[in-house]
């Protein structure tokens, strides 16, 4: 990015946490829903969806159980996701992450996730 270029990111939003390591261990008895940023690789194809159980639907993704887009381009990786209360909040917060450019969607990870790691494994333990 040049110096000139600056990188707006769009607010925080107010009813969701954001999920990296933070959320790893404190698993709700409440049922919950999640917003998810799956990556091919770092920088690579990105895929965002919304789930109730976030290990089940990741590991579908992994094991290429679905046809469609993810299976499709090699998207596995989940990178970012956020916990909500209810699905109505989850879903529109897909949909506004959706219509964001994505150099906005690429800092929403690194915020969290500098290194895109794969956080499979720290919410895998979660089953």
């Amino acid at each position: 990015m040049a110096a000139s270029q600056r990188l707006v990111v769009p607010a925080k939003r107010e009813s969701a946490s954001a999920g990296t390591h933070e959320h790893r261990f404190g698993v709700s008895t409440s049922r919950q829903f999640y917003l998810y940023i799956l990556a091919s690789r770092r920088h690579g194809t990105l895929y965002i969806g919304v789930t109730s159980d976030l290990v089940r639907r990741i590991y579908e993704h992994r094991i290429k159980a679905v046809p469609g887009f993810t299976r499709q381009y090699g998207i596995d990786r989940l990178v970012y996701f956020e916990i909500f209360d209810d699905p109505t909040s989850a879903i529109a917060r897909e949909k506004q992450v959706k219509q964001w450019r994505r150099d906005w969607k690429v800092a929403l990870i690194e915020a969290e996730n500098p290194d895109w790691r794969d956080l499979f494994d720290g919410i895998a333990q979660w089953a």
